[in-house]
């Protein structure tokens, strides 16, 4: 049974910066794409970051301020955010299991509960 279990949210002030990981069990997925979504209230859920075989990719919201990697040996998965804003403030799910690198939320087959990430001014 394939599991993702986020950690690592909380409130934080802007300009902090923070690691959100994923726990993965029951797959390694070493070979399909991975990646961090957010939705904050009343929005759609969005393409964060994703990382795959291919490379990383960031949408321009975080580009140049995060970080996403994956540690294989431990089966684990990282976001690294800096320089955090209110407007990144949501909750961040990490997924699993698209065929190729996409920002297409529906390709993922497998998502964590989520984890909070709260952004004061």
């Amino acid at each position: 049974q394939v599991q993702l279990v986020e950690s690592g949210g909380g409130l934080m002030q802007t300009g902090d910066s923070l690691r959100l990981a994923c726990a993965i069990s029951g797959r390694t997925f070493r070979n399909h794409a991975m990646a961090w979504f957010r939705q904050a209230p009343g929005t759609e859920r969005e393409f964060v970051a994703i990382i795959s075989l291919s490379g990383d990719e960031y949408s321009d919201s975080v580009k140049g301020r995060s970080t996403i990697s994956r540690d294989y040996d431990n089966n684990m998965m990282y976001l690294q955010m800096n320089s955090l804003k209110p407007e990144d403030t949501a909750i961040y799910y990490c997924a699993a299991g698209a065929p190729i690198a996409t920002p297409n939320p529906g390709s993922y087959d497998y998502w964590g509960h989520g984890t909070q990430v709260t952004v004061s001014s």
